[in-house]
C-alpha cells in the first residue's frame, strides 16, 4: 500500500519577508548532514485517521512540541521517489526553535543489527528565506515550498 504523509509548513513575516520554519531529522544517521535532509514537520496518516489536516495538526506537534493553531492553506501534494505522497499546508505562525521539543522514537542501531536506539525523531528546527529552505528540503519537498511561494506572494 502506499504510504501517504501529511505535514505543516509554518511561515513567519520577518523584515518584511517570509521565513520557513523546518526540522531537521534525529539520530546518528542524520547527525553530520545538513542539505538535502531537512523537511516540513510531517508523518505518515493512521490507520484511523481519515483527514489529513488532522494528521498533519497532530504531527506538527508530536515533532515540534508546539500546537499548530491559524489558518490553514492547501499547498498541494508531493511524491517522493520511493513513491510516498506527502500533503501539505500552511500556517502563519511563530515559535522559539530553542524550545523545540520532539517525540521519541525506536530505530536499528546500527542498520540491521537488530539492536534498538531510542532517538528524538526531531532533533533541531529553524526557520529559513524559501531560498535557502529549497537547498536544506529533501529535494522532493521543493514543489511545496514553490507552491507556497505562490501563495504568499498572490
Amino acid at each position: 500500500m502506499k504510504k501517504i504523509s501529511a505535514g505543516l509548513l509554518m511561515y513567519r513575516i520577518k523584515n518584511e519577508k517570509p521565513e520557513i520554519f523546518l526540522v531537521h531529522p534525529g539520530g546518528p544517521f542524520y547527525k553530520n548532514k545538513d542539505e538535502g535532509c531537512w523537511s516540513i514537520p510531517k508523518g505518515e496518516t493512521e490507520d484511523h485517521e481519515t483527514d489529513m489536516l488532522d494528521t498533519a495538526k497532530r504531527e506538527f506537534e508530536e515533532e515540534t512540541g508546539f500546537k499548530p493553531v491559524g489558518t490553514f492553506v492547501p499547498l498541494g501534494s508531493a511524491e517522493s521517489k520511493s513513491g510516498k505522497t506527502a500533503h501539505a499546508w500552511a500556517f502563519e505562525g511563530d515559535c522559539d526553535p530553542a524550545k523545540l521539543t520532539s517525540n521519541m522514537i525506536s530505530i536499528d542501531w546500527p542498520p540491521k543489527s537488530g539492536q534498538k536506539l531510542e532517538i528524538p525523531e526531531v532533533d533541531r528546527g529553524d526557520f529559513f528565506t524559501p531560498e535557502i529552505a529549497k537547498k536544506k528540503v529533501v529535494s522532493y519537498m521543493v514543489p511545496l515550498i514553490e507552491s507556497f511561494e505562490r501563495f504568499i506572494s498572490s
